[in-house]
C-alpha cells in the first residue's frame, strides 16, 4: 500500500477547540487510552467514521499532512490487517492541512463528507 500524503482524524468541535488553544493535539480519550492518535488513509475514512463515531453530532474533519510527522507515525495493522496511520505522539498543528465540519444528513444520519483526497 502507498502510503497516503495526507490522512484525516475525525474528533469533537470541543476536543479541537482545545488542541488551537493549547497549540498541539493530544487526541480523545479513546485515543488517549490506546497511546496513539488515531487516522484514517482518504479510502478510509468514511468506514472509519461510520463505525466508530455513527449518529455524532457536533463533530470536525482534521486533514493532515502525513510528511510532516515524522517517525512518530506508524502505518500499523488494524481492522482487517489494513494498514492504518497511527501517530504516538502529539498533533502538531502546523501538520494541519484544514479542519472542516463533519455534519450529519438528517435524511440518513450518516455524516457528511467534505472532498478529501490523498
Amino acid at each position: 500500500m502507498t502510503q497516503a500524503r495526507t490522512i484525516y482524524h475525525a474528533c469533537r468541535i470541543s476536543e479541537w477547540d482545545a488542541a488551537v488553544e493549547a497549540g498541539s493535539y493530544g487526541g480523545s480519550s479513546q485515543d488517549e487510552a490506546d497511546g496513539f492518535i488515531h487516522f484514517s488513509s482518504a479510502a478510509q475514512v468514511t468506514d472509519s467514521v461510520a463505525k466508530h463515531r455513527a449518529g455524532q453530532d457536533g463533530l470536525v474533519l482534521v486533514a493532515v499532512d502525513a510528511g510532516c510527522l515524522g517517525e512518530e507515525l506508524r502505518w500499523e495493522p488494524s481492522r482487517g490487517g489494513a494498514l492504518f496511520p497511527h501517530l504516538h505522539g502529539r498533533l502538531p498543528l502546523d501538520a494541519v492541512r484544514w479542519v472542516r465540519d463533519l455534519p450529519l444528513d438528517p435524511a440518513t444520519g450518516r455524516h457528511v463528507f467534505p472532498v478529501i483526497e490523498d
